[in-house]
């Protein structure tokens, strides 16, 4: 089997029968998963929620922690099954389980069942929780070592990409005539499309055919952090990827608000700042590649924090500068055209790509560094741990912005809070993290 050598372009990977089905499974997973759970979002927002009886802002913060849930639940048995069995196997199983999981999607929305609806969600963050360390950890048993930054930096390119199509698909069809059925029916053939994608990941060996599948969920994730935590570099890098989950999570959640009360534009430019985010991570992402050509080093990321670090700063600075014009009341919200072609709104722009692009720098090398300097059988456990801490802070996030606004914060000064906290993170990895 021939492999790209040291420095050749990333984008082979995607000719290669060892990468492209791997990455077609994952884009797919990532896009449904968006795309259900934006269409859901909208769906509480504006109907399900007063129908049920329920607060929608409640209900979507409900929502979002149900998807959340099973990263804590099912890390440990997810972590087992990706070492004791082909990976590839478990991915197609995986794979299955979501039409299955899709089919009752469809039916909820057919139906109309708030409640329904919620519990697939919870199941489509179980399979998502069953399927990240089988996807993580096959990339070391596909990918020769210098291959492992450009393929982590395709990976990154897909789910973000897939999360922008995603969410854009999902809140505009759902809104639509019988949206319910046609995004019903477009998450079942999506998740028969990933399915089928699956069926050409090329086979791996079981790590350990031996392992027993621990169902004592609370033991058991206290021996992988207890394994994990004495790698130093191994455990400083998932440490480092969850500061990227919390950060990219606090910038997300806030734009819809961010856009409306301070910069007095509409639902249609936060979903610009979606796609000017998830570009700019995409071509990090990609860039990772050419600036380390191939090799697996950390020796960028602490830039790339103070990357993110500064133009935070930058954002909080032009979101309050004196040639902004007031914000108009709620009956004129100025549009995505109106918005764009004021110049004194083009630095906020290249700030959200900044902070996304430094992002895209900063996690690539970090996900390689936790798979390559992971003993082999500890690599899906690694994987599952960091799921663990990623929800946790995505979850702290959520809650310290919360906090925050409630304390009479505005939105960019929690933006500029986290220019000290990432630039200190920054500097904790150029101390700590190993070359």
């Amino acid at each position: 089997m021939s492999r790209p050598q040291k420095g050749t372009n990333q984008f082979v990977l995607l000719t290669a029968r060892r990468f492209l089905p791997l990455f077609l499974t994952q884009f797919l997973g990532a896009f449904n998963d968006n795309f259900f759970k934006s269409a859901l979002m909208m769906l509480i927002t504006y109907r399900l929620g007063d129908a049920a009886g329920v607060d929608p802002r409640v209900m979507v913060n409900a929502a979002a922690g149900a998807f959340i849930l099973p990263f804590f639940l099912f890390a440990a048995p997810a972590s087992d099954l990706a070492d004791r069995y082909d990976r590839s196997c478990l991915m197609r199983a995986v794979k299955l389980a979501e039409i299955v999981i899709m089919a009752g999607a469809a039916l909820g929305f057919y139906l109309n069942d708030l409640w329904l609806l919620m519990g697939v969600l919870f199941l489509m963050g179980a399979q998502s929780a069953f399927f990240s360390p089988a996807k993580y950890s096959i990339l070391p048993q596909h990918l020769a070592e210098e291959e492992l930054i450009a393929g982590n930096g395709l990976i990154q390119m897909g789910t973000y990409l897939a999360i922008l199509s995603g969410t854009i698909s999902g809140g505009l069809l759902i809104l639509r005539e019988n949206g319910g059925g046609w995004v019903g029916a477009g998450a079942v053939l999506i998740a028969a499309v990933g399915w089928a994608s699956s069926w050409f990941i090329p086979p791996t060996r079981p790590i350990d055919p031996t392992r027993r599948v621990s169902l004592r969920i609370v033991r058991r994730t206290r021996e992988m952090f207890a394994d994990v935590t004495p790698r130093r570099d191994v455990f400083g890098a998932m440490l480092a990827i969850s500061w990227f989950w919390l950060v990219g999570a606090t910038f997300l959640a806030q734009f819809p608000t961010y856009a409306r009360l301070i910069l007095g534009a509409g639902e249609d430019v936060a979903t610009a700042f979606l796609a000017i985010f998830s570009l700019g991570i995409g071509l990090g992402s990609t860039a990772c590649n050419a600036l380390l050509r191939g090799r697996i080093t950390a020796r960028f990321v602490p830039w790339a924090a103070w990357g993110i670090a500064l133009a935070s700063v930058l954002l909080w600075w032009f979101s309050a500068v004196d040639a902004r014009p007031p914000v108009p009341s709620e009956s004129a919200v100025l549009g995505a055209w109106a918005f764009f072609s004021s110049p004194v709104n083009w630095p906020i722009l290249l700030s959200l790509f900044v902070i996304a692009f430094c992002g895209g720098l900063y996690i690539v090398p970090l996900y390689a560094v936790m798979q390559s300097r992971a003993p082999e059988e500890s690599v899906s456990s690694v994987i599952a741990c960091s799921n663990i801490m990623d929800s946790l802070f995505m979850a702290g996030s959520a809650l310290g912005a919360g906090l925050l606004l409630s304390w009479g914060w505005d939105i960019p000064q929690i933006f500029l809070l986290m220019a000290p906290t990432t630039a200190l993170v920054g500097l904790l990895i150029w101390r700590g993290i190993k070359e």
